[in-house]
């Protein structure tokens, strides 16, 4: 088998993830914990014994990779997949008698799959340029209710990355508790302005049916609305706590990936592009794979487009001390995240945001 074929065949292990669910939902009972035991118990033991992997693809093997369609139907199959899984797991509360530490742990284990599968899954595709994978992009946010994060993301936050204006970077000192009320808040206030500043550019109404942010009220309304009617209100509120589950997970990783970085203000006011250093990296190898490598989230701010596949390691790139799922548990303890990450910082020699 060639080394390429492997390359892209290790992206399979990103299907354990539903995997895990499938158990949970079909065993319930202690199992219905077993996604959230496996992604932020079993994997960070695993990652702390594991060496970091630094290699990058020859250009030969790049190229090779970036033209390869595997990578994208993988990322296609996945959406059918996690909806399948949600819509199995609204049937459950809706219709089996569980206990109450059965629904939590169902919450928590699907809201982990709308945080992967659906906005993570939905951050990789909104960055493509084929029209029917910015669709795509928009189906899988809406599965955690947080559509306004196609406009933000790519319009305010990866020109705001790293300075004072952008929502999504924790400031040096900002715990995870103040991080998640003002990134979620404020991200979608600026999705609101930034849709209005792009509707006034082409001289449309605000308040129009050309406003995309209206249409994803709409749509998300409706979809809950939906729910209600095909199953019942108190299963529309454990989906609500699903997303809200998936919202929390993608604002905990905003968080770890920018913490304390700054770019620098120039003499006209604007700060220099976003560099390499700007972001948080992370090479170890599972947290890597089953979050579609968003962990070399270095390179993806230095070069946007670039498919998840053939993304690089850059030697001047902060780098985190252990992969994304050990990143997340930590960033929950506010006293050892700042003891481990305050020291890193103090490393870098480079302003934080203060």
């Amino acid at each position: 088998m060639s080394r390429h074929r492997i390359h892209a065949l290790k992206y399979l292990s990103i299907l354990s993830l539903p995997l895990t669910l499938y158990v949970a939902l079909t065993y319930q009972g202690a199992w219905t914990f077993f996604p959230f035991v496996y992604v932020f118990g079993l994997i960070p033991t695993i990652e702390l014994f594991l060496k970091p992997d630094e290699r990058n693809m020859e250009l030969t093997e790049e190229a090779l990779a970036e033209s390869d369609t595997f990578y994208d139907w993988l990322i296609y199959g996945t959406l059918p997949i996690h909806f399948a899984l949600l819509v199995w797991f609204l049937h459950i509360v809706d219709t089996e008698a569980l206990a109450l530490y059965e629904r939590i742990g169902l919450v928590l284990s699907t809201g982990i799959m709308c945080g992967t599968f659906g906005i993570n899954v939905g951050h990789e595709l909104g960055h493509r340029a084929k029209s029917f994978e910015r669709v795509l992009a928009k189906i899988a946010l809406g599965s955690s209710l947080y559509m306004h994060f196609f406009i933000e993301h790519n319009r305010g936050h990866h020109k705001r990355v790293a300075t004072p204006d952008d929502p999504a970077t924790a400031r040096y000192g900002e715990s995870i508790l103040r991080f998640w009320a003002r990134s979620i808040t404020f991200s979608f206030f600026s999705a609101w302005k930034l849709e209005a500043v792009r509707l006034k550019k082409k001289k449309k109404a605000v308040l129009s049916i050309h406003n995309e942010m209206i249409w994803y009220v709409v749509i998300q309304s409706t979809l809950l609305i939906a729910i209600g009617l095909i199953w019942s209100v108190p299963t529309m509120i454990y989906f609500i706590f699903t997303a809200f589950v998936g919202i929390l997970l993608l604002e905990t990783v905003n968080y770890i990936e920018h913490y304390g970085l700054v770019r620098k203000q120039k003499e006209t006011g604007k700060y220099e592009r976003p560099l390499p250093h700007h972001s948080w990296n992370s090479n170890h190898i599972i947290g890597r794979l089953l979050l579609f490598e968003l962990s070399r989230h270095s390179d993806h701010h230095y070069q946007a487009s670039r498919k998840y596949q053939v993304l690089r390691h850059h030697d001047d790139s902060p780098q985190m001390p252990t992969g994304y799922p050990g990143m997340i548990v930590m960033a929950l303890f506010p006293p050892l995240w700042f003891g481990i990450m305050h020291r890193e910082i103090d490393k870098l020699d480079q302003p934080s945001l203060k």
